[in-house]
């Protein structure tokens, strides 16, 4: 996905986020096998700082000057599906624009917009494309840091897309990149992104909020807590997933429901999703979901093959990042996304 403000890349590259004055970067060496080794990652928090106070304080981790990509997060932007227009391929972003201005709380012209195909765009009955509208001032925040770093941009991106490139390379890994498979990846304790991916392209995501202190419950089996289910937990029936940035309200939970409770409604919008996902693509059998929750990685997807019946793994970036193990755990799980942005294929790429 490129954006208005390109300038020239360089080989060694520093991946950057810039969202609600927390700055969260990864460092990396291209090497000549075409993999990248991790050479620092971190997260930093402006607080009070002036820009020019925060921006020596980056200065001093080295970062000032390098050739930079930069990835927008969530809450920057609007992610939508919509039907795509019957127009030629140059005007697709203005006829997208004028379509979700009733879609979005921001007004149209504060946002800048692209576009991108819903999966291999060869869909011959009602064709979807995605629409990316981010608000300009959060871009135009992020080029003032990349100023005051004398950072050359190349791209701006966003982490659906990001995601979406850590599936491919895990699948390509595998031997498995025209199978479909699903992601989830847990990057702080409110919020995870839920992505379905097939042979290098987009085909589905949702966003969902996080049962509060999700990842310091107690995960148990559904079968253990069914009797004091709460009315909600009825079968799905039909299900339209909000594509507009807003999620699915899982974290406004009642202090009377237990731990077991709160997570079950995680499941439940999972295998919404995973039902949704058959019903749409039966031609596209889903090979199973790879999730990442830091610590937890490895217990939240045994859980989750139990509770959803899926083949479920955790997702392990280290062989294709050498020198990510060896980062701290601390500041991992909301920087791997920015892993992505290094593995852009930019001769097909949105």
């Amino acid at each position: 996905m490129r954006w208005l403000w390109q300038r020239s890349s360089s080989r060694d590259q520093l991946a950057v986020s810039w969202s609600d004055k927390t700055f969260a970067f990864v460092r990396a060496r291209a090497r000549p096998d075409g993999s990248f080794e991790i050479l620092q990652l971190g997260v930093e928090r402006q607080g009070s700082d002036a820009l020019d106070v925060f921006s020596a304080r980056l200065q001093a981790l080295n970062l000032k000057g390098l050739a930079a990509t930069v990835m927008l997060r969530p809450e920057q932007y609007h992610f939508l599906q919509i039907p795509a227009p019957s127009v030629p391929q140059e005007e697709l972003k203005s006829a997208a624009r004028y379509q979700i201005r009733d879609m979005v709380d921001t007004h149209i012209d504060d946002l800048t917009i692209d576009v991108l195909h819903l999966g291999d765009g060869l869909q011959k009955t009602n064709p979807q494309i995605f629409v990316v509208a981010a608000q300009t001032a959060h871009i135009r925040a992020a080029m003032d840091l990349a100023n005051s770093m004398d950072w050359q941009v190349s791209i701006i991106d966003v982490q659906e897309t990001c995601q979406r490139n850590l599936q491919t390379a895990l699948a390509k890994k595998d031997g498995t990149p025209q199978r479909a498979e699903a992601s989830m990846l847990i990057t702080d304790a409110q919020h995870t992104l839920f992505t379905i991916s097939v042979n290098s392209e987009l085909y589905y995501t949702r966003r969902l909020d996080l049962p509060e202190g999700f990842l310091a419950m107690q995960w148990t089996p559904a079968e253990a807590v069914v009797a004091d289910a709460p009315d909600g937990y009825t079968p799905v029936t039909e299900y339209v997933p909000d594509y507009a940035g807003t999620a699915s309200g899982l974290g406004t939970a009642s202090v009377a429901l237990t731990d077991a409770d709160r997570a079950q409604r995680l499941v439940v919008e999972v295998q919404r999703s995973l039902d949704l996902w058959d019903r749409s693509w039966s031609s596209l059998p889903l090979s199973g979901l790879r999730v990442q929750a830091g610590e937890r990685s490895a217990d939240l997807a045994t859980w989750l093959s139990r509770e959803t019946g899926q083949n479920v793994t955790a997702m392990n970036l280290d062989a294709l990042f050498p020198g990510l193990g060896e980062c701290s755990e601390a500041d991992r799980s909301y920087c791997l996304p920015l892993l992505g942005l290094l593995l852009r294929d930019d001769s097909s790429a949105a």
